[in-house]
């Protein structure tokens, strides 16, 4: 059984892997970069190692300090968290190489759906309907040309090997295909050290969605239902949903069983994601395989009432599930707003720095992950997510409102952030209305950001006006000092009542 586990990441979802692990009685091991030391979740583990400096590819990306670190505190298990090393497959055969349990699927899962001209083989294969494109590499313009003509544009470029919305290209018209190709087959070998592309049929008005599955070790697979991503900046999601507004309980169902024959088909255990295109018309596509938990795995969590981190832990340690497909069920509507350190105002560059003030939002149905605090330093090192807001409603009307009363409350001071941004979604009609595709925030660019504007310049007057209210307080009491001192009402009682103070 697991008794110690390393979470090789940083961040919130390390402080939220390690709560689970705590309310299972399993100590958490942290690593961290110099540039971490004072960083939440090494303050919450129940030990800690450094693991080199700033850079990631010195410290979170170094498979050999991180299985150093595990080795000498003892773990037997790795969580990778998501991104770093979490769907790395050589990080997953090392792992299993050194005894210890990697808390995740086997390195061969990881790589035939990591490849992603492997991964539309397999789903053929398997009957899982992918979009109308190629099943093997694109060499050059040329053999884009030809395949793009059978096609029809526009299409997409993609990198095989790719992810994050890097190496992928959009081309309308077939005299930007030279150019596309080059720059994406660059782009793919700069970030991957792979320039393998492949090109798709592009779906107009398209929307992402996904569906959360489980599988064990004993050939039991089930699926948690979906989450809505359609609402992307630069092909990084902003605002999750469920239950998706675009589904009808028909179309839920075949989709949920074409993510299980998905997951079977690469004998898969563990968490994972099945990603899908879907049109207007509800025609669906397979687009890939996220071979780890989801950074928006909360709301999943709040409409099923499953911890996703402990099943992954009770699969690591050869439990079969003990959930049946028909026992699941969807209970009321949950939104997840991701909070980065970003200014909105100067085209969403990152914001590191130090947090001066900050107010978390509370109430009923709001659960809050993050892993900043006053006074704490973000740096400039890593993804600018700072938190993930989710709040939970009977209805989507109800999540929606209690998502912006949320966001509203939500203070922080000494960088700027992403919360006004996300208030102007939340007010957005489209969005209310849940008519919206992955085009969302383009098509609504520049209404968001001048709202942006005026709510930021807005609350400078604010700031400016309560500032020159103290002053002048200040100044009043500085000039007319009080001559008797203030008596506190609770004294005089206890005078009066022969009340002596210990």
């Amino acid at each position: 059984m697991i008794k110690k586990v390393l979470v090789a990441n940083r961040g919130e979802i390390a402080v939220r892997v390690m709560r689970s692990c705590r309310e299972m009685d399993i100590r958490s091991v942290a690593v961290f970069s110099e540039a971490d030391r004072k960083s939440m979740h090494v303050r919450y583990a129940d030990e800690a190692y450094c693991i080199g400096p700033p850079p990631s590819s010195e410290s979170y990306l170094n498979i050999d300090r991180i299985m150093a670190a595990a080795n000498r505190s003892g773990a037997d298990a790795i969580h990778p968290g998501y991104g770093f090393l979490s769907e790395n497959a050589d990080f997953s055969d090392r792992c299993r190489k050194e005894g210890i349990i990697f808390i995740g699927p086997s390195p061969e899962s990881i790589s035939t759906m990591g490849d992603k001209l492997t991964a539309r083989k397999t789903m053929i294969a398997s009957g899982v309907p992918v979009v109308p494109g190629t099943s093997e590499e694109i060499r050059d313009a040329k053999d884009a040309k030809r395949i793009a003509r059978q096609l029809g544009l526009p299409v997409m470029i993609k990198a095989s090997a790719g992810g994050g919305g890097k190496g992928m290209r959009l081309v309308h018209y077939e005299n930007d295909l030279i150019a596309a190709v080059r720059a994406a087959k660059s782009e793919a070998r700069a970030a991957f050290g792979d320039d393998t592309i492949y090109l798709e049929k592009y779906i107009n008005n398209p929307h992402h969605i996904e569906f959360q599955i489980l599988a064990d070790s004993f050939g039991n697979t089930i699926h948690l239902f979906e989450r809505e991503c359609s609402i992307q900046r630069r092909h990084q999601k902003v605002v999750e949903e469920t239950p998706s507004p675009l589904m009808n309980p028909r179309i839920r169902e075949e989709m949920g069983l074409h993510a299980i024959a998905a997951a079977k088909a690469v004998n898969y255990q563990g968490a994972g994601t099945i990603e899908f295109i879907v049109d207007d018309d509800l025609h669906y596509f397979f687009l890939e395989m996220n071979t780890r938990l989801q950074v928006e795995h909360p709301i999943t969590e709040r409409v099923v009432s499953v911890d996703l981190v402990k099943e992954q832990i009770r699969i690591a340690n050869g439990e079969p599930l003990a959930l049946k497909q028909d026992e699941i069920r969807q209970n009321g509507h949950a939104i997840e707003c991701r909070i980065y350190a970003e200014d909105p105002d100067n085209n969403f560059m990152p914001s590191p720095g130090v947090i001066r003030h900050m107010t978390e939002p509370l109430g009923l149905g709001i659960r809050h992950d993050g892993y900043v605090y006053e006074g704490y330093e973000i740096p400039h090192y890593y993804d600018p997510l700072i938190s993930k807001l989710i709040v939970w409603g009977t209805t989507r009307d109800e999540a929606i409102r209690r998502m912006r009363r949320a966001l509203l409350a939500y203070k922080i001071t000494g960088i700027k952030t992403t919360i006004k941004f996300l208030e102007r979604i939340m007010d957005n009609t489209d969005f209310k209305n849940g008519k919206y595709t992955t085009h969302f925030i383009e098509d609504h660019k520049k209404e968001l950001l001048e709202t942006e504007r005026c709510d930021l310049q807005c609350e400078d007057v604010a700031i400016i006006t309560a500032f020159i209210d103290y002053m002048t307080k200040l100044k009043k009491v500085s000039l007319n000092p009080p001559t008797v001192k203030a008596s506190s009402k609770w004294k005089d009682f206890g005078r009066r009542k022969g009340i002596q103070r210990l």
